[in-house]
């Protein structure tokens, strides 16, 4: 097996300096025109590790086209193996390393010599090219040693839970008492490339006829869902047949449940709320002629609804606003269906946003368990007597999903949780190979 076709290896990405964390050095040209992929990617990796989000970086460092692919990759790629690459550093490296950038490069020249095909030579050569010039000593001494004893010293890093499992040891405790079983499976599934999949628009073609499509141009996919096509190989959303004119769209299939579940029907006066980037919105509407307010707090992720919107040939009214306070954008009248999406952790999603897991801490789960609380009692009061009202997270942390259901449910003595399809079982999707992990609970007024 090649070390690109590794479990994990994430060629496609797509998500998106970072000056050096000590100081911009006098003479550096703008990232993106002149510097090497390596060294943009370091100084993406050094904001990251500085508690910066990977897209922040990444929209920052604004790599040109020619070589985004390649920090795209050696971004994702060093922090979905932090764990291990760091482990590893701390063998190589005598002293911790003040220079931040420095790091963040020997990070990306470890991952690309233990996890890719790229020319031991060409990444040692680089990475001691792009280093400061006092220390492009240490970075070739480093990389070389560590070429040297590589077999030895990946199997010593892996020693530790951060090494093994490359994810902080405070999560990796909290998945051993959430789920007992299963706690290594959820670790190593969120380590995997994840699927590329498609929601198929069923106003404009039936999955069956665009999965005909899709196999007629060499595009093999299979089926994941009602409407969902997982892919094979993932392609830019330029090569799906149609996707400008809004035939199919790009939605993980654990997403995809959510309109499903709401159960809307035509004429219904609808809530999505937490509604960016809109994928959602978009599914609700294809699957009924409702009335659908689209609320987002962000005004510019807010736009993102309206270019998604336009792209399927769809409207729904959006509205900048907090979803925990009504005030401002409610006009009292109560809607039928609410979806709430909340803001959470965002944990089963890390294998699409690999920074999430290092920026985390403990104490951020109970300040999204508070938020998401304020959230639903604001919502309830907005859904009609015998309204359906979905809580939805991309959580797998059980004090976001099902202890905040309970709980919800243990103040509001008119709700009642409605059951949800064998497949979901209480709820809890975990990651695996056709989806990511998400979270869902029905609830109705009576």
């Amino acid at each position: 097996m090649t070390k690109r076709n590794r479990p994990g290896y994430d060629q496609n990405s797509t998500k998106g300096t970072v000056k050096n964390t000590k100081e911009k050095r006098q003479g550096d040209k703008p990232a993106g025109k002149s510097k090497a992929p390596v060294a943009i990617a370091a100084e993406v990796l050094a904001q990251v590790l500085q508690g910066r989000t990977l897209t922040q970086a990444l929209e920052m460092a604004a790599p040109n086209p020619s070589i985004r692919g390649a920090v795209l990759d050696m971004a994702y790629g060093s922090l979905r193996y932090k764990g291990t690459l760091q482990a590893l550093l701390v063998q190589l490296l005598k002293n911790p390393l003040d220079d931040q950038f420095v790091h963040a490069l020997l990070l990306a020249a470890l991952y690309q010599l233990a996890y890719t095909d790229e020319a031991a030579y060409a990444v040692v050569d680089n990475a001691v090219n792009v280093a400061p010039r006092h220390l492009k000593g240490l970075v070739n001494a480093v990389l070389r040693n560590f070429l040297r004893r590589q077999e030895e010293l990946l199997e010593a890093s892996r020693q530790t839970v951060e090494g093994r499992f490359n994810f902080p040891s405070w999560w990796v405790e909290k998945l051993q008492v959430a789920y007992p079983d299963h706690w290594e499976s959820i670790l190593l599934a969120s380590q995997l490339h994840p699927p590329m999949t498609l929601r198929v628009n069923c106003r404009k073609n039936s999955p069956e006829e665009y999965l005909a499509e899709l196999e007629a141009e060499g595009k093999h996919a299979r089926n994941t869902g009602e409407s969902a096509l997982t892919l094979d190989r993932p392609v830019g959303v330029e090569k799906l047949p149609g996707f400008a004119g809004g035939r199919v769209s790009v939605q993980d299939a654990g997403a995809q449940w959510a309109a499903r579940l709401l159960d809307v029907h035509a004429g219904m006066r609808v809530l999505d709320a937490c509604a960016a980037p809109g994928g959602k919105t978009g599914h609700l509407l294809e699957l009924a002629d409702a009335v659908v307010l689209a609320l987002d707090v962000d005004e510019a992720r807010l736009d993102r609804v309206k270019q998604n919107l336009a792209r399927l040939g769809l409207s729904a009214q959006l509205e900048c606003g907090d979803a925990a306070n009504s005030e401002g954008w409610w006009s009292g009248r109560p809607f039928d269906r609410i979806l709430a999406d909340v803001p959470c952790s965002a944990s089963g999603v890390v294998r699409r946003n690999p920074d999430i897991k290092w920026l985390r801490r403990p104490n951020d789960i109970a300040k999204f368990a508070k938020q998401q609380s304020a959230i639903m009692d604001a919502l309830w009061q907005m859904l009609a007597p015998g309204g359906k009202f979905l809580y939805a997270t991309c959580s797998i942390f059980p004090e976001e999903n099902l202890q905040q259901v309970e709980s919800f449910i243990g103040r509001h003595e008119d709700a009642t949780r409605l059951p949800l399809p064998p497949e979901l079982g209480g709820g809890q999707l975990l990651p695996d190979e056709n989806h990511d992990g998400f979270f869902y609970a029905l609830l109705q007024r009576v």
